[in-house]
This record gives structure tokens, sequence and C-alpha cells, in this order.
């Protein structure tokens, strides 16, 4: 027998820790590699984290609550025909000195107080503050480089477990000057039969960003109405051969997304974003797609690369991203560097919406319910009365780099995209 060092895995660009929501094994117990052993929670998202290898768990390093950090030990595992790890043995003595050595820093800070806590052996632990607030590394070094007291750190209302503050929290502040998560001096009485309900984690974040995202970035909307008669005639007749061909359901959404890629094609100024003065100019083409969850929340998976997928690819990848979203079983990575969101709000009965802006993205597309109307249909023979399916697209942008001219004419390429379906498409 031997005892091995679980290693936290990469969980995604620019996410550096994570905390533990649960174990969902006990120490004792006995798993096989990849058994789902661990849930944690990072800034995006909430995921279930697979055992490294097989054997028994013989201790948690680090406990529910804590912060793990992306690349160190979470728990140990007692497998067989591996070498054992040596341990670092750590005296008492030394142990007394760490902790004078912290708590002298954190009543002076110094320069070498992030050092100090990234290389000391409870590293993987928040650290505290004097008012026994617990703060990341990755929190805690940030603040260092931009000259935030531990004074100021403090007031800022955090977003994360138990009101940690995370990146996003202190960025937040960094650019608005004050924490975009305060809250507002309101009070609100309950009464009679009035029923309080606690918001869940993930409509924490959600409303959060809603209000982040307002406060970013001024919103416009401009609205198109499309003719979907085509569109809607070539999936309705290639819809059974498509499942039976290809094994899967193809519903609106994917023929929706290729006219947006198409569009974006069309208008590349549309996939920027903003970093203070500057416009970054996307090179990938990456949709995020709204996802609506049995709870009732919403999640924004990625369909990174978009323009590089077939219709039946982009299918599958839709289908494959929406399964995964609500059965909880996406990772950090399908929730990373959208450059563009749209949202189907056409499956919930809605005509159109005026949706909120993902930063840092700078556009976001509403597609309306489809509905059979009477139209005036133009021909070379002349005008005459029609049904029609019409649908209407939203698209909410970003007034500070998208002007009405970028923003309408782009919506409009969408809807001549989705107009000019071939009904004699073929699927291959």
């Amino acid at each position: 027998m031997a005892l091995i060092e679980m290693i936290m895995p990469k969980m995604g660009e620019s996410i550096f820790e994570c905390t533990v929501l649960n174990w969902l094994k006990n120490v004792g117990d006995k798993i096989e590699a990849d058994d789902m052993i661990l849930e944690v929670a990072t800034d995006k998202i909430d995921t279930e984290i697979g055992a490294s290898h097989s054997g028994i768990i013989k201790e948690f390093l680090v406990q529910k609550g804590e912060t793990a950090v992306i690349g160190k030990a979470v728990c140990i595992i007692e497998v067989v025909g591996e070498e054992t790890i040596p341990q670092i043995k750590i005296s008492e003595e030394t142990n007394r000195t760490k902790i004078a050595e912290v708590e002298k820093l954190i009543e002076e800070p110094t320069g070498d107080f992030v050092n100090l806590l990234t290389t000391s052996p409870t590293s993987s632990k928040p650290s505290t503050s004097l008012n026994s607030r617990f703060y990341s590394p990755l929190v805690l070094s940030i603040a260092k480089e931009e000259g935030i007291s531990f004074e100021e750190l403090d007031k800022i209302v955090g977003t994360g477990l138990e009101g940690r503050v995370t990146k996003d929290d202190i960025l937040s502040y960094l650019k608005q000057g004050v924490s975009v998560s305060a809250p507002v001096e309101r009070i609100f009485v309950a009464s009679g039969n009035d029923q309080i309900i606690e918001m869940d984690r993930m409509r924490k974040m959600i409303a959060v960003r809603m209000v982040e995202s307002k406060r970013i970035a001024p919103h416009v909307t401009s609205f198109v109405e499309t003719d979907m008669t085509n569109t809607a005639i070539w999936r309705d007749k290639s819809k059974a051969k498509f499942k039976q061909d290809t094994g899967e359901n193809i519903t609106f959404t994917p023929l929706l997304i290729e006219a947006v890629v198409k569009a974006i094609k069309d208008f590349p100024m549309i996939n920027v974003q903003v970093d203070g003065d500057k416009i970054i100019k996307k090179a990938k083409i990456n949709i995020g797609m709204a996802v609506a969850l049995p709870n009732g929340n919403l999640i924004v998976p990625v369909i990174h690369e978009a323009d590089s997928y077939s219709l039946i690819g982009l299918t599958k990848k839709i289908n494959d991203l929406t399964y995964r979203a609500r059965n909880n079983k996406l990772k950090a990575d399908d929730l990373a560097d959208g450059t563009l969101t749209v949202s189907n709000i056409g499956s919930f009965g809605n005509i159109a919406g005026t949706p909120i802006l993902v930063q840092p993205q700078v556009s976001i597309l509403a597609f309306g319910l489809i509905q059979k109307k009477v139209s005036v249909i133009e021909t070379p023979q002349g005008d005459t009365i029609g049904i029609r399916h019409k649908m209407i697209i939203s698209h909410t942008y970003d007034h500070r780099v998208v002007d009405g001219s970028l923003g309408g004419q782009f919506v409009k390429r969408v809807s001549d995209y989705l107009e000019g379906f071939e009904i004699d498409r073929s699927l291959f």
C-alpha cells in the first residue's frame, strides 16, 4: 500500500482556486479512478471532480467550505503498487514561528505577505483579515498589486460562499471604484402569508452580474421581424431524416446560431470586447447559448469556434451542452471565453425581449416565438396575401462601442440569412 496525494485539477483558463461545497465520499470509502468524490464551486460554475486513483480515501486535506488551490493536494488516497510520497514533517516550533509571522504581517502588511501565504504548508486554506474574514491567495495577490489595504478589502461585499470575496468581486471593485455587489439600503417587511425564499448561490451570482452589466454598459436594443417560412419548412421536412441519419434531434437553435455566425463574419466589429479605452477584436467566434435549468436559474455554456462546425456538428454540440447543463455536468471550460450570446426566448412563448449583456461581451440576441401571421408577400407578379412564419429578433448591444448603424445592420443580416434559407438544402 502507498499514499498518493490527489491534486486539484485544472478547471479552465483564469481559474486558480475553487471552494469545496461537499465531499461525496467519506474517509475510509473505497473508490475507483474517476469516481465523483468532490463537489466544488468556482466563480463561474458548480461541478464534480473525479478521483485521480483507485484506492481508499485516507484523509481530506481541504474541508467543506474551504478554498482548494488548483495544482495543490486536496486529499490522500491509499493505493496499491505506487511508491509512497514522502511526507513533510513540520515541527511544533516551526509551526508556531510561521503562525507568529503571519499574525505580525496581518497587523502590518508588507510586500512578503502574499509570498509567505502561498509558500506556507497551509496555503490551501484561505487567509484571514483582522475581522476574521477569509481571503484566498489569489484575492490577496490582486489586492497587493493594486495597493488595496485590509481595511479597504474588508469593505468589499463578496458574492462567494458565505460572503467570500471572489476574483470577480475585487476586479469589479477596481473597475467601479465601489463594490458592485454592495446592497441597497432598503428595508422590506414580510407580512401575512408572505413567503421568504433564500436565494441559492447561482441566483445570487446571476443577480450581481446582471446589475454589474447594466452599470458597466449603456444598453440599446434594436428589433427586426424575420420571415422564418423557408427555415421552418426545411426543418419540418428534414427533422425525421436528420434524426435517422445522425441520431440527433434538430431544433431551431442550430439554424439560428448558424445565421449568427455568418453575420459575425460579415460584421467582425460586433465580435469585440472593451478594455478601458481599448477595443479588443476577438479572433475566435465563441457563441454563448443561454440554457434554462430545471430549478429556474440560467446558465450560458459556450460553443467555442462555432464557425468551425457544420450544421450537423453544431447540432450535436448544442444538444450535448444543453443536456450537460440541465444535468449539472458542465465543466468550467464550457462556460469560458464567450464572445457573443444568444437566447431562444421563443421556447417560453415570448415574442420579444430586451436581454442584458454578458460582460465583457458587447452583443446579445434574443429570438422570439415563431408565429403564423397573415402577411403581404411580394412576388414578380405583384403583391399577394398569405400565411407566413414570423419571428422577432431582439439585438441588445453596448452603445459605448456599437452604434445604432452597426447594431441594426448586424441583426438585419442575421434576419437575411434566415429568410434566405434554402428549402432544398441537403443534410450533407
